[in-house]
């Protein structure tokens, strides 16, 4: 590609070449000139003032004797003409035949694209201190080095604005360059990551006249947004304006941003006349920012004597950032030019290899020259660091400058005043970016991000940033036509007029918006079958509807259709089901519990009573005796727990444990059982073989659903119904036949459709009832395009009704109730199951566990020690089932006889026995006789 480019130019070039030596040139390691080219317009707000300060660099340079050791810069420029891009790729051609090792420019990135391909094939650095088309940094143009900011970080400021304001969607108009196109797809990018959007795009030629700009203005006029983003030449920028101010497109409502072409131009400018200052009040705009710098102070000192030295021709004008980022790029250049030759490399030029093959014919390609050593500049401009007059002049690894960062400017009366600042680290601020960064405890916080902003119209109020099209045509807001719940919706027979519960808080939302909606409601359906809402939703898409308003159920599946706005009435799914009173009977005071419950509480009983039987009756008479009696001591025991009216003693630790935790067990079942039982004697109950949604979806039986409805696709793809049980109804009168006829008849078990419907449904039909919980938790709201802003108001208008009152007194004037629907029956759902109480039974069951375990460790240690000490040997059973006390004193007994034996054994070991088997001594003779007897 970059062939193509040069041989195109090369052929323009025909006829202008000049024929030089075809041998290399070489050069001593530190030349007394170095040749380099500048090329910008003389007669643009930019290129008059980058002439100026490019000289005084350059001055600058030479005198100064500590850089370059005495190797002086020689300085050609071109004027490249705004108004003609080709004159300007001629004059750049003409510096490559010069042996010039770097060119300061273009200014314009249209240029830009066409030279870096020339410079790419010539080695030879391109330094442009005003192109800022964001694309000129990808590695297609290696030689490229912008000196300036970057159109990325502009408008990454622009969309921080956009966003800081609470603004959706933007306008861009830009001139239909590679400048335009490309700074706008970067502030695409920019504006998605902070969730807005252009929404409208409008180019404009280059070449443009004010007709041109009128159609485009008509066309962006027509539109809802009011934030307009002006990324353009300043050439034609205040023509834009002007255009507008005449259109009334400048008075309050509108947002015009501007990027830095109009701080430039007012910088530059010291006097507009008052037709341009009208034509660009309360415009936004930004300008790059520089730090306040001594080095900045004094070249800001020295500019009036600068302009008037040189530049009489145009006469005063005043300094912008672009001739300051110029001024830097000669110093750039000459620090990069110095490291050059300390490294010892020379300056050298030789043919290309490549164009030598075309040297035959009268194109003359071998007057283009190599820069040999161009790559090793290219590397040392682009590790720089140095300071200037903007502050810390260095590169990032991608080839843009560091701390981008932008001034904020409200053009006001005659002049203009910075509001705050933008930067890439810390966004925006009304701390300039350099003291910000400079501050370490963060008091910056508590700043505001952008002080008070005079806007076009001459207001201070922020503006909403829309408008509804000014094309003349009112809303069309579709409504649905159903065949019955006219209390929500319904059509004034014999006109367009519609009422109900919907419509009224439409229009209680629509007047409480600070601005006037016109708008006309639309019918949707034939009002014999109900429309499918899915269909309806559909025509906003397609652009039939502007709006859908009635009783449209706000799904997952909707919103990314269309956008709605907040919830003005909860409505989930309810299984409606036939219900009939239930009969007081003798048996109620069972009711409270299920079977279960009953069953696991009657055995708890007596699984307690047994524990602490187990663990008193070695220690406690009051559980001891006949069989009989213990078995009955049990049984009493264990129930009058139930009324904490026990009479036995407990004696063991273990025990007293057991029995702490199941009166516990027992103080929670009682109360629940009495609550319970309390509820079901004293409310009316309902029954109905349908229990709630999870009985339904289990059983075969027919559901009803109403037409149209979303429950169809939620019973199918959420609860895995099959479709051939779902039956759709159109009505609240088939409702009641297939209910009353029931799935024997042909008709359904239950009727599954929102509470809002149902409610309205059972307020004549006692009979019927609501089973179970709702299982779904939804609401309605109206309908929008999506990032619809007026979708974002009439929320906000909503959520005032609601605050206010105002929604359920509209509520109360459609959907009151009767007495038949709000006598707080309810269905017979009270038992009480084991499944709430099984924590309890769980913790009882471990303390009786725990209890048993370390009463069998205590018999078995005890039951070890009497073995050991006693001559009888019993059984463990046996051993447990005496009593603690006599175990004790026949253990005592046989403690004493084997002392006894103990002592005779001992005697005999002496020899103190005879052979009579009498002991020795008057009173110990047949003693041992005896004992042995």
């Amino acid at each position: 590609m970059n062939m193509f480019w040069l041989l195109v130019s090369m052929l323009f070039y025909h006829g202008l070449c000049i024929s030089t030596s075809n041998t290399s040139v070489n050069i001593s390691t530190m030349p007394s000139i170095v040749k380099i080219g500048a090329i910008f317009s003389f007669n643009s707000s930019v290129g008059k003032v980058a002439k100026v300060a490019i000289e005084a660099a350059i001055k600058d340079v030479n005198d100064d004797p500590t850089i370059l050791n005495r190797t002086m810069l020689k300085l050609a420029v071109q004027d490249s003409k705004l108004d003609n891009e080709f004159l300007g790729i001629v004059e750049a051609l003409r510096f490559m035949e010069n042996d010039t090792v770097a060119i300061l420019g273009p200014q314009r990135s249209v240029m830009a694209h066409i030279i870096s391909h020339i410079a790419n094939e010539l080695r030879v650095p391109l330094l442009s201190f005003a192109a800022t088309d964001p694309t000129l940094n990808s590695l297609q143009f290696p030689y490229f080095v912008r000196t300036t900011q970057s159109d990325l970080f502009e408008m990454a400021a622009v969309a921080e604005i956009v966003a800081h304001y609470e603004w959706r969607d933007v306008i861009a108009i830009y001139i239909d360059d590679d400048h335009g196109r490309n700074g706008i797809a970067a502030l695409g990018d920019m504006l998605a990551e902070k969730r807005c959007k252009i929404s409208y795009k409008a180019p404009m030629s280059p070449d443009l006249g004010r007709l041109d700009i009128t159609n485009a203005l008509v066309k962006v006029a027509l539109m809802e947004s009011r934030i307009i983003i002006l990324h353009i030449y300043d050439s034609s920028g205040v023509e834009v304006l002007r255009a507008a101010r005449d259109m009334q497109m400048m008075r309050n409502g509108y947002v015009w941003i501007a990027t830095d072409w109009l701080s430039t131009l007012l910088d530059t400018e010291s006097s507009l006349n008052s037709s341009v200052m009208d034509s660009i009040q309360g415009v936004l705009t930004l300008r790059m920012y520089t730090p306040e710098t001594k080095l900045k102070k004094n070249f800001v000192s020295r500019w009036s004597n600068l302009t008037a030295a040189g530049n009489t021709d145009n006469g005063l004008f005043g300094l912008n950032t672009y001739g300051l980022y110029a001024y830097d790029t000669v110093w750039l250049l000459a620090h990069a030019l110095d490291t050059f030759f300390s490294q010892g490399k020379n300056i050298s030029f030789s043919n290309d290899k490549v164009l030598s093959d075309f040297s035959e014919g009268n194109l003359r390609f071998n007057a283009m020259s190599v820069f040999d050593e161009g790559l090793v500049l290219l590397e040392n401009i682009l590790n720089v660091s140095m300071s200037g007059v903007t502050g810390q002049v260095k590169f990032t690894p991608d080839g843009n400058l560091i701390h981008p960062s932008y001034e904020v400017i409200n053009v006001i009366g005659t002049g203009s005043r910075t509001i705050g600042y933008w930067s890439n680290s810390s966004g925006l601020s009304v701390v300039p970016p350099d003291k910000l960064n400079a501050q370490a405890n963060g008091s910056s916080s508590i700043q505001p991000s952008l002080y008070g902003v005079i806007w076009p119209g001459q207001t201070t109020q922020k503006p909403r940033g829309w408008e509804l099209s000014s094309n003349g045509r009112q809303l069309r807001v579709g409504v649905p036509i159903r065949v019955s719940c006219h209390e929500f919706v319904s059509r004034v027979e014999g006109s367009d007029m519609f009422g109900g519960y919907c419509i009224d808080v439409f229009n209680a939302a629509k007047d409480a918006l600070p601005y006037p909606v016109p708008y006309k409601f639309v019918p949707f359906g034939d009002g014999h079958t109900n429309p499918i809402n899915q269909d309806l939703l559909h025509k906003i898409t397609t652009g039939d509807f502007d709006a859908v308003v009635g009783d449209i159920t706000i799904t997952t599946n909707r919103t990314k259709m269309v956008d709605f706005t907040q919830p003005y009435i909860e409505s989930g799914l309810v299984v409606v089901a036939p219900v009939w009173k239930l009969n007081s009977s003798a048996w109620a005071f069972l009711r409270p519990f299920t079977p279960s419950m009953w069953c696991v509480t009657g055995i708890s009983f007596l699984l307690v009573g047994a524990v602490v039987w187990i663990l008193e009756r070695r220690t406690n008479d009051e559980f001891r005796g006949p069989p009989r009696k213990q078995f009955v001591t049990i049984i009493w025991f264990s129930f009058s727990t139930l009324f904490f009216s026990h009479r036995e003693r407990i004696a063991s630790t273990l025990g007293r444990l057991v029995l702490i935790i199941w009166l516990f067990v027992v103080l929670i079942l009682n109360s629940s059982y009495i609550a319970s039982l309390t509820s079901i004697l004293t409310v009316e109950q309902l029954s109905s073989p349908v229990k709630g949604i999870e009985s339904l979806i289990s059983s075969n039986d027919p559901i009803g659903y109403l037409r149209g409805s979303f429950a169809e696709n939620y019973l199918t793809q959420e609860l895995n119904v099959h479709k051939n049980r779902l039956v759709p109804l159109n009505s609240p009168n088939e409702y009641e036949k297939a209910l009353r006829d029931g799935p024997r008849k042909g008709g359904v078990a239950a009727v599954i459709d929102e509470r809002a419907y149902m409610e309205l449904f059972l307020s004549t039909r006692c009979e019927f009832g609501i089973v179970g919980q709702e299982f779904t938790k939804m609401g309605w709201g109206f309908a929008f395009p999506r990032d619809s802003p007026l979708a974002i108001d009439m929320s906000t208008a909503i959520l005032k009704l609601s605050e206010n009152g105002d929604l359920q007194r509209i509520h109360d004037k459609w959907l009151t109730r009767s007495a038949c629907s709000s006598e707080g029956a309810k269905q017979d759902v009270d038992r009480l199951p084991f499944k709430s109480f099984w924590g309890l039974f769980l913790l009882c069951g471990s303390a009786c566990f725990l209890a048993l375990l370390l009463y069998l460790i205590k018999m078995v240690r005890q039951y070890m020690r009497h073995s050991d000490g006693s001559s009888s040997k019993k059984s463990f059973f046996s051993f447990v089932k005496e009593k603690e006390e006599d175990a004790d004193k026949m253990q005592e007994e046989a403690g004493k006889n084997g002392a006894k034996r103990r002592r005779i054994d001992q005697r005999v070991s002496n020899g103190r026995v005879h052979e009579d088997g009498t002991l020795d001594g008057p009173n110990n003779r047949g003693v041992y006789a005896g004992y042995e007897a």
